[in-house]
């Protein structure tokens, strides 16, 4: 059974019945150009007053958009925040290959694209939709050998990551601008999570044979967190105030399962439940409308997986 989203307690509410956990949940913050996660990250630190502060889902310096950063004991929560799907902006240019796979890289080569027709670069970008494997940038955060692959990049380390598997679900061209010798590419991707728009942009440039880059990249959404309900830093700094409490954060990432209070009591305890059918993980709502947990059901047993309101906060 689920619990009403509208009776999901918000952080003035939280505040106003002196809750601990009021402080407690996620921003969704519009990230700036030039700036690294971590460096907003730092800001937050100082602008909440709290070390308490980290980020999900990494943006490059160049990149703007949404950007999940957990406040407090929401920090715990990111650990469990499992975004399917994210959704991007981006501006693809053909005709120069990059070190790495954006503006910001050194050219690799260089060709004239004027060539390369409109029909060209759809048929291009249809062999990119859809379930394909992917090798992620040698400048991605993922690690190898516990090294971050940027890390060994730039110490003059010759990387190349395995190919994934990804989905691309959507892949929409807006508008082909052309100059004497690049084309560039206004485009829309609806994705699976784990998936480089570098790469699209590396290998429809590869597939056309002029090479391509990334000269823009916005992302729009993660999971059901969007650019719409974003803050920036700017007003971040007039007013610290969190975008979701932890227990909207929780019901916004996660099917909803309404707890009776005896139930409640028994979760922030870590006690388990008996199962009752559910598939995959859930948020157990108080009927007061506080998150207790995020509950699996696990053989004979509806367990905690993470406990948001333990009997001893």
């Amino acid at each position: 059974m689920s619990f009403p989203q509208e009776k999901i307690l918000s952080p003035a509410q939280l505040a106003a019945a002196g809750d601990p956990l009021a402080r407690s949940g996620l921003v969704v913050v519009d990230k700036p150009q030039n700036m690294t996660s971590h460096d907003v990250v730092g800001r937050l630190r100082r602008i909440f007053g709290t070390r308490k502060v980290g980020h999900a889902g990494t943006l490059d310096p160049m990149a703007t958009g949404v950007l999940v950063v957990g406040i407090e004991r929401g920090t715990k929560f990111l650990a469990h925040l499992v975004a399917d799907t994210k959704t991007y902006s981006a501006t693809i240019r053909l005709g120069a290959a990059t070190t790495t796979d954006d503006s910001e890289g050194e050219i690799l080569t260089q060709h004239d694209a004027s060539p390369i027709s409109d029909e060209q670069i759809h048929a291009g970008i249809e062999r990119l939709r859809g379930e394909i494997m992917q090798r992620p940038s040698s400048v991605s955060a993922i690690k190898i050998q516990g090294r971050r692959a940027h890390e060994l990049v730039r110490e003059g380390v010759d990387v190349e990551i395995p190919e994934r598997p990804v989905t691309i679900f959507s892949f929409e061209v807006h508008a082909i601008s052309r100059t004497a010798t690049w084309v560039d590419i206004d485009c829309t991707v609806h994705c699976s999570s784990g998936t480089y728009i570098r790469s699209l942009a590396r290998d429809l440039g590869a597939f056309l044979g002029v090479g391509g880059h990334l000269t823009a990249l916005r992302r729009s959404a993660v999971g059901p967190f969007t650019l719409d309900k974003a803050t920036t830093l700017e007003q971040l700094e007039a007013s610290a105030d969190l975008s979701l409490s932890l227990d909207q954060a929780m019901a916004a990432s996660f099917s909803t399962l309404s707890l009776s209070p005896d139930e409640a009591t028994a979760l922030s305890m870590g006690k388990w439940l008996s199962p009752r059918g559910l598939r995959g993980v859930h948020a157990g709502i108080a009927p007061d409308g506080r998150a207790i947990a995020l509950v699996k059901e696990q053989g004979k047993r509806l367990s905690t997986v993470f406990v948001a309101r333990p009997s001893t906060l």
